[in-house]
């Protein structure tokens, strides 16, 4: 089902056509073997970057697409509608290129930046540990001073890419008398020292390797530090929030492509002498997803267009990460009732959509946090009214 875009410009309606026509040769055709046999696409990330889909919100001087965040996210969710694990890994090597687009030094931004936006590097985003997700102020992994530079120590978890990025944008705890001591590091796999943990062994995603990181002693040298020491969780948060929604364009991708599944096969099924879709309660079953599906788009383009027009949009966006990443596991899990027996055999990916959704609601922060991030701002911003 070809869905109907506003997009600001012909040059965005032809990357868009692009995509599409990307999306269906290169990852359409591998999506369900990949993912049954757990194999990273790294070759269709090099085809995506050789497209210039890798840096597509970033500046032209950088080697990016300077593209608006409204257009990149609608990027995402055409591809995400064909392979999620790979929309979402260019989600999170968006996120990855940020601290050093947003916050490096002239010579960083100079040096690394262009092959990092340009697509021949891919990145990876280290902020979680196995006890610090939710709340990564309570990180432990460390960088304390060395001659020359650093030495980071401790092991990070949840990594998208893990083991496989040829960069990895690192949140470290640095010396200092605050709680929130945390600085941003640009490790490279070649460091001594640094090694990836055996992938975890998921339930969905499959194609997406995640595994935990150690560094064991890393000699990290001094202009590897991205900002000033102890800005690291500033850095971090400012990043999330984009993060948030790039997690709700994959996750309204996944969505529209298990609706597309239930009304093609609803079409298709017949049941008492007619089509299943002709019948009522599956009518208002298909109705449901499909709102759930359009006013999730509408959220999270919303809260994207606040963000390329300057406003704030931290609130905007978890709201966005919210509903959408909620609708994709309510829409694929109806998928499934759609197709009754059939939904729950491999025969079909609607089985495997429901399996994906899931993580949507509890990576870039569980939506309970999001709950959280939605009341407080809320409530701050009450505050100037009635005081």
């Amino acid at each position: 089902m070809l869905v109907e875009r506003e997009l600001p410009t012909d040059e965005a309606r032809d990357l868009l056509a692009l995509t599409r026509e990307l999306a269906d040769a290169e990852l359409a055709p591998l999506a369900a073997q990949y993912e049954r046999e757990e194999r990273f696409p790294r070759e269709v990330f090099r085809i995506l970057g050789e497209a210039g889909l890798l840096g597509l919100p970033f500046p032209e001087r950088a080697g990016g697409g300077e593209q608006p965040y409204e257009v990149y996210l609608q990027v995402l969710e055409e591809l995400a509608a064909r392979w999620a694990s790979v929309a979402l890994g260019i989600s999170v090597h968006t996120l990855a290129c940020s601290p050093i687009a947003n916050f490096g030094t002239e010579a960083q931004r100079r040096d690394l930046l262009p092959d990092m936006v340009g697509g021949q590097l891919l990145g990876a985003y280290c902020l979680s540990e196995a006890h610090a997700g939710s709340d990564p102020a309570a990180m432990r992994a460390s960088a304390t001073v060395a001659d020359g530079g650093w030495i980071a120590r401790g092991e990070k978890a949840w990594v998208t890419h893990g083991g496989q990025a040829d960069f990895y944008s690192t949140f470290l705890r640095t010396p200092d008398d605050g709680p929130r001591s945390i600085s941003c590091f640009h490790l490279t796999p070649d460091l001594p020292g640094f090694s990836p943990a055996k992938p975890e062994e998921k339930m969905g995603l499959t194609g997406s390797t995640t595994a935990a990181i150690r560094l064991d002693d890393v000699p990290v040298p001094a202009d590897r530090l991205i900002g000033d020491p102890g800005h690291g969780l500033a850095i971090a948060l400012s990043a999330l929030d984009s993060g948030r929604l790039g997690v709700s364009a994959v996750a309204v991708g996944l969505a529209q492509a298990a609706l597309d599944l239930a009304v093609d096969y609803a079409v298709e099924r017949e049941a008492f002498g007619r089509p299943i879709a002709e019948h009522q309660g599956l009518q208002f079953l298909l109705a449901d997803m499909a709102a759930g599906v359009e006013s999730a788009r509408a959220t999270y383009l919303a809260a994207a267009r606040r963000r390329d027009a300057g406003k704030p949009y931290s609130r905007q966006a978890s709201i966005a990460k919210l509903l959408a990443t909620d609708a994709a596991m309510k829409v694929t899990t109806d998928a499934v009732q759609v197709l009754g027996g059939a939904g729950y055999t491999r025969d079909h990916p609607a089985e495997r959509y429901m399996r994906e959704a899931k993580v949507f609601q509890i990576f870039e922060g569980t939506n309970q946090i999001q709950r959280m991030v939605i009341g407080r701002h809320l409530i701050k911003e009450a505050v100037p009214a009635t005081a």
